[in-house]
């Protein structure tokens, strides 16, 4: 059995820990409230750009004069990863869930002869997937506190890849991040930001049995395009941060609370095995003072 003074340092050791899940569950909530605000703001027209391009997909008659990022290469070989972490832990399995979501992907697409490339956002990320994918990164990005990511910032993300698409470094780019719907829940999704992808009842389409809908753009198809598919890379890059930062704190701020509650049980056994045996101590003493005056 542990001495007195070892448990005691333990028990101090403990509450100390305690106090410091206390707190930073406290900063993640904080932070959750703004984080969730953001996402939120940002899903109506993310969702509604995404909605448009994919009708744009569904819709264009594709040629050789195409935009690539609309056309796509004509090939389905090489596949790029966008994996979107963040650079800190202690969230529970916010970042774990993301990089299992990626490797079964990769995993599977790997099964049927395809290239797997990964681009990773977040050093969690990373972390996790070199692991397995060593020889397979084209970059890694380390974007630091994911609240603070502003527009810019994956409009950076986003020319870069369309850089590396243009350059033909891969075929078809896939994005992962955590979709925010809760504190508890932080859905893993997998969504192709390159090149569009056409929806199969695109928003706002006539039924299949009648023609289909002519396109006409105003003041040009080309100015339009050009101008519309970099963005909305872009645009879903900065709604997956957002989504992200949201997902993180959550996450964050669930794990801090069972640890603080896991600190107090901890903290509960080792005080009544404190108390046992300071008890045991203080009998085995009595009776040695007992023994001790009947020996005299």
């Amino acid at each position: 059995m542990a001495s007195l003074k070892a448990l005691k340092v333990r028990i101090n050791s403990v509450k100390s820990t305690q106090k410091i899940t206390k707190a930073m569950k406290m900063v993640a909530a904080a932070k959750l409230r703004r984080a969730q605000e953001a996402a939120e703001a940002g899903r109506p027209y993310a969702q509604r750009l995404e909605s448009v391009v994919a009708s744009l997909a569904s819709k264009v008659t594709v040629s050789e004069s195409s935009p690539k990022l609309l056309a796509g290469t004509g090939k389905d070989q090489v596949h790029l990863f966008v994996v979107a972490t963040s650079d800190k832990g202690l969230a529970g399995a916010f970042n774990t869930n993301i990089a299992r979501l990626a490797r079964r992907r990769a995993q599977e697409m790997i099964a049927e002869g395809k290239t797997v490339k990964f681009y990773t956002i977040g050093r969690k990320g990373r972390a996790v997937l070199n692991r397995l994918f060593p020889k397979s990164f084209v970059h890694s990005i380390e974007p630091g506190d994911l609240g603070k990511l502003g527009f810019a910032d994956a409009r950076g993300y986003a020319d870069d890849l369309v850089a590396r698409y243009e350059a033909g470094e891969f075929d078809v780019a896939h994005l992962f991040y955590a979709h925010f719907k809760s504190v508890l829940t932080q859905e893993p999704t997998e969504q192709q930001i390159i090149p569009v992808a056409p929806s199969s009842v695109p928003e706002g389409t006539v039924p299949s049995t009648a023609a289909p809908a002519a396109v006409i753009y105003e003041p040009d198809e080309e100015a339009i395009l050009a101008d519309l598919l970099p963005r909305n890379v872009a645009i879903q890059l900065f709604r997956a941060m957002r989504e992200n930062a949201a997902s993180e704190q959550g996450s964050k701020m669930t794990a801090m609370d069972n640890a603080t509650r896991n600190a107090g049980d901890l903290i509960k056994r080792l005080s009544i095995q404190y108390n046992r045996a300071r008890q045991a101590a203080i009998t085995t003493e009595l009776v040695e003072i007992i023994s001790g005056a009947e020996a005299l």
